[in-house]
């Protein structure tokens, strides 16, 4: 039987989410120098169970106690995804199937990222390239889910999201190319925005994809802590085709109309199971009960015709990062030891190589009909997923490629849209599963309207507290 794991306490720390410790901290009510240890402290009390730290940096995190930018997040701890570079230290990808160079210098974004003042302690876990959604790694192992160990954390984001969850850190960076940071925030009970596309800056050599559908943010435990980080991370860089977002600070006295999709037929990608329909009838009723319009209208696009083009488009990049990887990677892959679901994406690609241009532009069609949505409604509400969290091994990187990319696709149906279109996707915790597990709901706005969705976020918080695994007894032996 799995166990729940945190490691929440009277410490420095205590339950406090980023905003209220690094409030503290400016207040002098605890030292940056208490708060890292205590977060080191947790770190070592968890990673043994959850398995999600690659890299350590504890010793270079107490050098920087002091020299940190004195921002708004000043010296809150924190962990990065080993998909960004950090200057001294290799970036893995989540596969030992190519030797990591170091680098020289941070990413655009982790310069952003460090900018806001938090201190890093180390990497976090991820599937292979950041492919799939568990992270079951024959080189790192398993990261498991701190809500239940039998369990997995989603992905790719699925170390950060099980170090927030358990309370060893308030704030932790991810990414998204298909929905790994709404994937486990909805499944480790957190929010996680996939901003609007240039709100942060991507992942560096993002830009040269055809569609740039990798997008940067951070998950948190409160809406809070995801708004002051973008407003904080703005200053350091802002792109000219999107408004100022500044620090949202609450909700909007603005009622919205807001769509949502019928579900689909028994035994396609997409149709929801038992609990995700009864999460989702119950956050129509939230909503309508704080006076927003919710109507149920059919999804304006066939899913099979999208998820066949962004299937492609997927075994398009896996094909690029492994067989252009002395470019893309500065080092050879070696193909023998790359999991299936990695070699069976890119076999989808190398069938058909000469479809990728008609791909994409059949992808932004689908993208422009699926907007029309926004001509009506402010918001359009799906689930994250399809159906309840599964337990390890049922996305296991061991499964036959064809059938763990049937297992994805039935899963992961309705995310990869909002990547494809750049707009702002959030996964807030607004229910639980009949496992006693986090179900996140799914928000969507136009491009650039990531104002609206944190507003909203706030009024949906309020109303209706997410359970916070302090609150709950832990099961650690």
């Amino acid at each position: 039987m799995g166990l729940r794991i945190h490691a929440f306490s009277d410490d420095a720390m205590g339950t406090m989410d980023a905003t209220a410790l690094a409030g503290a901290i400016a207040r002098g009510e605890v030292s940056e120098q208490e708060v890292l240890e205590a977060a080191i402290a947790r770190a070592e009390k968890v990673n043994p169970y959850v398995n999600a730290i690659v890299i350590k940096m504890y010793d270079e995190a107490r050098r920087r106690v002091g020299r940190l930018p004195k921002n708004k997040l000043y010296g809150v701890p924190t962990f990065v995804k080993d998909t960004d570079a950090v200057a001294g230290y290799p970036t893995q990808l989540g596969t030992g199937a190519f030797k990591a160079r170091i680098p020289a210098r941070n990413s655009k974004f982790i310069q952003q990222y460090f900018f806001t003042g938090m201190n890093c302690l180390g990497k976090t876990t991820l599937p292979e390239f950041g492919l799939i959604c568990s992270t079951e790694n024959p080189r790192w192992g398993i990261t498991r889910n701190p809500w239940n160990t039998d369990y997995t954390t989603g992905g790719s984001s699925s170390g950060s999201a099980a170090l927030v969850a358990a309370g060893v850190v308030p704030i932790a960076m991810a990414n998204d190319g298909g929905g790994s940071i709404r994937i486990p925030a909805a499944i480790c009970g957190l929010v996680g925005l996939k901003p609007s596309r240039h709100r942060l800056h991507g992942v560096d050599g993002g830009a040269l994809l055809p569609i740039q559908i990798i997008h940067q943010g951070v998950l948190t435990r409160t809406v809070r802590d995801t708004a002051l980080f973008l407003a904080e991370a703005e200053k350091f860089y802002r792109h000219k085709k999107l408004p100022p977002l500044g620090f949202v600070e609450g909700p909007s006295k603005k009622r919205l109309r807001i769509a949502t999709v019928a579900n689909l037929p028994p035994g396609t990608p997409g149709h929801q199971d038992e609990d995700t329909q009864r999460a989702i009838s119950e956050t129509i009723h939230l909503l309508e009960s704080l006076g927003h319009r919710v109507d149920t209208v059919p999804l304006p696009i066939d899913a099979n015709t999208m998820i066949d083009h962004f299937l492609h488009y997927y075994g398009f990049m896996s094909y690029i990062v492994t067989h252009w990887s002395i470019f893309t990677l500065g080092s050879k892959v070696d193909h023998s030891l790359l999991e299936p679901f990695t070699t069976g994406l890119y076999k989808v690609f190398k069938k058909n190589p000469s479809r990728l241009i008609p791909n994409i532009r059949t992808m932004r069609r689908i993208v422009a009909k699926a907007n029309t949505l926004f001509d009506t409604y402010d918001v359009v509400l799906t689930p994250v997923l399809s159906h309840k969290t599964p337990p390890i091994g049922y996305l296991s990187p061991d499964l036959p490629e064809e059938e763990i990319i049937r297992r994805v696709i039935h899963f992961a149906t309705y995310t990869g849209l909002n990547n494809v279109s750049g707009a702002p996707g959030i996964s807030l915790p607004l229910s639980t599963d009949s496992n006693d597990l986090p179900l996140g709901m799914h928000f969507s706005a136009r491009y650039g309207n990531d104002r609206l969705l944190l507003e909203l976020a706030y009024e949906l918080e309020a109303a209706k507290p997410w359970r916070m695994m302090y609150q709950t007894k832990t099961t650690q032996q």
